[in-house]
């Protein structure tokens, strides 16, 4: 039976507390600062510091690439988990899902605030002579995107959820970013062959980030739609219809962006793609790492093996565990999908990260430094034997050359 990591969940007594409960108020950070970052624009220009203030506008990837890094550092793991007899007073909770259906007002509120901003040509008020630059227009998209891309996760909790509203949510989470179709393959197809050749969102060990990217958007967007039209052909109808949750996810996209070309201009497309691809680009490099190299086996009658903990990337660092409502406690999710994001543990059995996923976002990057920190660590996953290794099938030969001996 699958344990949880931390033997505090062993001694815990009736009286245990949640030492996060308020801390995921912090989830808040992503769809707010762009807020806040107005508010340092102002100041700054009001103090005469004209040439620092637009680095404000780049907010967005100085949280994802340098904050969350250094406070994950500082701050270090998680150290806590819930034990059994407080699970379904936890889970009970409103609280906990309060905190994520917050995140949608104001995804939205900074998404209009931030078209306002890209399409001004006015904007004393803020102490900038005529509107933004260009420069400082591209940090307010990445920004944004970061926000859309953060967004998708808590579209990922709410859409695990057999609530039919949170369901809504998720899809309208995910509109910002054109990324309706995740709600379906995400459920349906990735979690049915995770740490599988078959699994477009599962990252093969030798395989780039940029040769993943391409293959589990495309991979990802096809399988939702077959999966799509095979449950609609189960019931007789066309996949043509607006019950098809690809299309009325795709729909949320087209008027949530045809409003703000309305209303703010054409001018306010580059800015929506850029923010869009992106916001869904983050998700991607999330789902390089979560499973790289990983590999469930054939059983003897040819099926694969049931997904077990030792099938995910875990890091337990509490800043991003907050950041990203406990994503990186991967295993658990998997094991138990409709489970609240606060009540996921920490499993024994599961491979763990050097650092957390903020951290490992950045270095995905760049492949040879990734390949350096990871390779060896699926490698001794697997005891030494790599052919148990998910392998990028063209560089199969290659890596059993370099490691098979091992």
């Amino acid at each position: 039976m699958t344990t949880s990591r931390h033997p505090e969940s062993l001694d815990a007594t009736p009286q245990w507390r949640d030492r996060k409960r308020y801390l995921w108020l912090f989830g808040l950070v992503a769809p707010t600062a762009i807020f806040l970052a107005t508010g340092f624009v102002w100041a700054f220009n009001q103090l005469g510091w004209q040439a620092v203030s637009p680095l404000w506008w780049w907010i967005g990837p100085v949280l994802v690439y340098v904050l969350l890094p250094l406070l994950d550092r500082f701050f270090g793991p998680d150290g806590q988990n819930p034990p059994e007899e407080v699970m379904a007073r936890l889970e009970a909770d409103r609280y906990y899902r309060y905190c994520v259906y917050a995140y949608i007002p104001f995804q939205l509120l900074s998404l209009v605030f931030a078209a306002y901003l890209w399409t001004a040509d006015n904007l004393s008020w803020l102490g900038i002579d005529g509107g933004l630059s260009p420069i400082s227009k591209i940090g307010l998209a990445l920004s944004i995107g970061v926000m859309g891309g953060v967004g998708i996760n808590t579209a990922h909790e709410l859409g695990h959820k057999k609530d039919e509203l949170e369901r809504w949510l998720s899809k309208i989470t995910l509109a910002q970013t054109f990324y309706g179709h995740f709600y379906i393959e995400h459920n349906r197809g990735h979690h049915v062959r995770v740490a599988t050749p078959e699994d477009p969102a599962s990252a093969r060990f030798a395989e780039s980030f940029w040769s993943f990217l391409p293959r589990s958007v495309w991979g990802s967007l096809t399988s939702s739609w077959e999966l799509e039209k095979t449950r609609l052909r189960r019931l007789g109808k066309s996949p043509w219809t607006i019950r098809n949750d690809v299309l009325n996810g795709w729909l949320m996209s087209v008027a949530l962006w045809g409003a703000l070309a309305a209303v703010f201009g054409p001018m306010v497309l580059p800015f929506l793609v850029i923010q869009a691809v992106y916001g869904f680009s983050l998700l991607e490099t999330v789902n390089y790492l979560e499973h790289y190299g990983l590999l469930r086996q054939r059983t003897p009658s040819g099926r694969y093996e049931r997904c077990t903990p030792e099938h995910s990337w875990n890091s337990d660092h509490i800043v991003t565990n907050i950041f990203l409502y406990h994503l990186q406690r991967h295993s658990d999710h998997h094991a138990n999908p409709t489970r609240r994001y606060q009540i996921l543990r920490s499993m024994d059995g599961a491979p763990n990260l050097p650092s957390g996923y903020a951290s490992m976002i950045g270095l995905a990057y760049f492949p040879p430094l990734w390949r350096k920190v990871m390779d060896h660590r699926v490698l001794a996953h697997y005891g030494g034997d790599i052919t148990r290794a998910n392998i990028q099938p063209g560089k199969r030969e290659r890596v059993l050359a370099r490691y098979g001996a091992s």
